[in-house]
């Protein structure tokens, strides 16, 4: 049921129903309005204590919320606008919609899309109508919009249109795929990036500034205040959860300090094993690609099992796994990508544990296939012939010619259609601009499907020297 504000009470006070608690710290304000702070804040978690009051004290996105920015913008316009906030979680989209509700002295309607359905939609449309009698705009934030299905989203629709409420939708998927298309064009997409390094560093800060002013003051060494930043990996509120259990274990082992072996005791295996940003994260998956480009499923299975066990993000994992397949398969073996790729889908659709083993599926199909590099070669060295050579223009011959302007200024003429060539191939063309000499970028292996390849390059080649054979079998 979405929450609202009682009548006694402004209305943007009204607590958010899950969702993103942070992306940024900022001391409370008794008695301000905004979110509630003072004595009963006490109890709260360290998250929800340091939400952001006001927009100059959130951390990060500061390409949306810097001076002259849309988000900026949008805030000190006095008209609100619907829109979508679309990044990872921890990165502030709950705080900005209440934020939002607070700078337009709104009622805010929290929806969680994972709990909620058509009744809590119908709620929420009943206490904005009833606001709007009242003479108060309404602040309608949908958490995980992405999950409501297709007639649960085109419910929003006619209350946008109407101005109703002012539709606010927080999502961790791109709402390219996961937005219907009409609430999509009537929303403007906001995209919020992980918490830089320096960023969670001074969010660090004022997180144990004030535990020290709420408890005993526990400090943290370098080396502890490093690992938790990169074991955050750009998320605000796990830095703040974090902190919050490991400042308790402190308190309750009788330290007024954590070091590095203390807070990996406190904060259980998962850290232990490695962290986010750390050496001991890349030292991992470094040893899980090698070994897959090494031909050896069985110790690529081994290093998958370690990463997911410590807790490394499945869908990091499949993003690596595609790379492998580009960079160490290619063309040895097309089948690879695809293979990749399903996977990384299979694990959208299931999540875990199941969509796990479409990953090991695919680690072992990529560890077992004939392997080349010869398109990453040859495209590492066709980006550098261009930063070498510049902006040549357009052969003539290869310009195309859609107008007759176009075509008495000779675009297009003398060009060679392959298809109507003996083989389907112009011997002789050239396809490099004039001035740029023909470079040889891609060399295929001996190694699977390029062992074709190869043969039919070296084919076309020896047409363009006169010297003609038979053409090689597909």
């Amino acid at each position: 049921m979405p929450r609202r504000a009682p009548p006694d009470r402004p209305a943007a006070e009204s607590p958010a129903a899950g969702g993103d608690l942070l992306a940024a710290g900022g001391e409370g304000r008794a008695g301000t309005g905004g979110f509630a702070t003072g004595a009963a804040d006490d109890d709260a978690p360290l998250a929800e204590r340091l939400r952001p009051r006001s927009l100059d004290e959130v951390i990060g996105q500061s390409h949306l919320l810097g001076p002259g920015k849309p988000l900026r913008v949008a805030f000190e316009s006095g008209r609100p606008h619907s829109m979508i906030f679309w990044g990872p979680p921890g990165v502030g989209k709950t705080t900005l919609a209440r934020l939002m509700a607070d700078a337009f002295d709104a009622q805010f309607i929290a929806i969680s899309a994972v709990l909620g359905g058509v009744k809590e939609i119908r709620e929420a449309v009943s206490a904005a109508q009833l606001a709007r009698e009242r003479g108060l705009r309404t602040i309608l934030f949908v958490d995980e919009v992405h999950r409501f299905n297709k007639a649960q989203q085109d419910a929003f629709l006619p209350h946008v249109e109407s101005g109703l409420f002012t539709f606010i939708g927080a999502t961790t998927e791109n709402p390219s795929f996961e937005v219907n298309g009409a609430l999509l064009s009537r929303a403007r997409v906001y995209v919020l990036e992980p918490l830089s390094v320096d960023e969670l560093a001074t969010l660090f800060e004022r997180a144990v500034a004030r535990e020290a002013q709420r408890r005993s003051a526990i400090g943290f060494d370098a080396a502890a205040r490093e690992r938790l930043v990169g074991w955050a990996d750009g998320d605000a509120r796990r830095l703040l959860n974090a902190i919050e259990i490991v400042a308790d274990a402190a308190r309750a082992a009788g330290r007024d300090t954590v070091d590095g072996a203390f807070l990996e005791d406190a904060l259980s295996q998962n850290l232990r094993r490695f962290d986010k940003g750390g050496e001991a994260f890349y030292d991992q998956i470094s040893a899980l690609h090698k070994s897959v480009r090494g031909s050896d499923p069985d110790a690529a299975l081994y290093w998958l099992a370690r990463m997911i066990d410590g807790g490394a993000d499945p869908r990091y994992l499949a993003r690596r796994i595609v790379r492998m397949a580009n960079e160490d398969i290619g063309l040895a073996d097309p089948r690879a990508l695809a293979l990749a790729l399903d996977a990384a889908e299979v694990y959208e659709r299931l999540g875990s544990p199941e969509g796990e083993l479409a990953l090991a599926q695919a680690i072992v199909y990529l560890a077992c296939a004939a392997k080349s590099n010869a398109v990453y070669v040859a495209w590492n060295r066709a980006r550098a012939f261009v930063q070498q050579h510049g902006s040549a223009p357009v052969p003539m011959h290869l310009r195309n010619a859609p107008t007759r302007l176009m075509k008495g200024l000779g675009y297009g003429k003398g060009y060679r259609y392959a298809h109507d060539e003996a083989g389907g191939y112009a011997a002789g063309e050239r396809y490099f601009p004039e001035g740029v000499e023909a470079a040889r970028f891609y060399e295929p292996v001996e190694r699977g499907l390029e062992t074709k390849i190869r043969e039919k390059l070296a084919w076309l080649r020896a047409r363009d020297a006169g010297a003609t054979e038979g053409e090689p079998r597909d």
